[in-house]
């Protein structure tokens, strides 16, 4: 949550920061490109911008690198390494950055070279649904109108929502309370008023929702094997409606 203007605008810059992330590994991602060489695009931006990796050395055990790259089944959390993308897979790239102490995280799902048309739909479902997570977003609305927007969008399309993981709060750490569901009802929770801050992050499954967590601690894939999306803004709530942080 920010108090004041000036901690706005820090989270602004740390946003922007993340937005140029994305716009970098986009361009980069192709058939051939190991998800290391995606992180170290994400760490020659955050050395340039003279920000601070929110994701590096997080958590237990440490994670290894600035962004989380999840091909195909990963859902999130995937940890960069040799992985060749190949033509045909779907890629998430989940970042963020640190700017003043104030913190910004996204994420983006992108096809390597020709996708399938599932695949496709799967990408353009989970970006429809985090605008529709942001649209409710407005003074006087609540918790549940957020999760509600997301389910409904998936859903409708015949694909499903991940229930182990939520979007969160965020400001001056990383992870704040409250946790954001991906499913809720409308007119539930927590009310949304101005000065509050949410990473919204819908995960949405081809398949089943159900995940589980690989031996390395972090990697989070689909119980069934079939592929997922995920998409994520930075979003504070202001007097005027929700502004999305992390926009490139």
């Amino acid at each position: 949550m920010v108090k004041t203007a000036a901690d706005l605008a820090k989270m602004r810059k740390a946003g922007r920061v993340v937005a140029e992330m994305h716009e970098k590994i986009r361009a980069a991602i192709r058939p051939g490109v190991t998800t290391r060489e995606l992180d170290r695009i994400g760490r020659e931006v955050l050395e340039r911008r003279g920000a601070r990796s929110n994701f590096l050395g997080y958590g237990h055990p440490p994670f290894t690198g600035v962004i989380c790259a999840s091909p195909n089944e990963v859902v999130v959390h995937g940890i960069p390494g040799d992985r060749v993308l190949q033509e045909g897979d779907i890629v998430s790239i989940d970042c963020g950055a640190i700017v003043d102490g104030w913190h910004g995280d996204a994420a983006f799902t992108a096809g390597v070279g020709e996708i399938d048309d599932e695949s496709a739909r799967l990408i353009a479902v989970t970006e429809a649904a985090l605008a529709a997570a942001i649209e409710v977003m407005v003074p006087g609305g609540r918790l549940g109108d957020i999760g509600a927007a997301v389910q409904r969008t998936a859903e409708a399309a015949g694909f499903s929502v991940v229930r182990d993981y939520t979007g969160h709060g965020i400001g001056m750490a990383m992870h704040e309370p409250p946790d954001v569901p991906n499913w809720g009802t409308p007119g539930r929770g927590r009310r949304l008023a101005p000065g509050q801050t949410y990473a919204v992050e819908p995960m949405v499954c081809a398949g089943r929702p159900e995940t589980r967590l690989l031996d390395d601690g972090w990697t989070v894939v689909t119980l069934d094997g079939r592929r997922a999306a995920h998409a994520e803004h930075t979003i504070a709530i202001t007097d005027d409606g929700p502004e999305i942080l992390t926009r490139p």
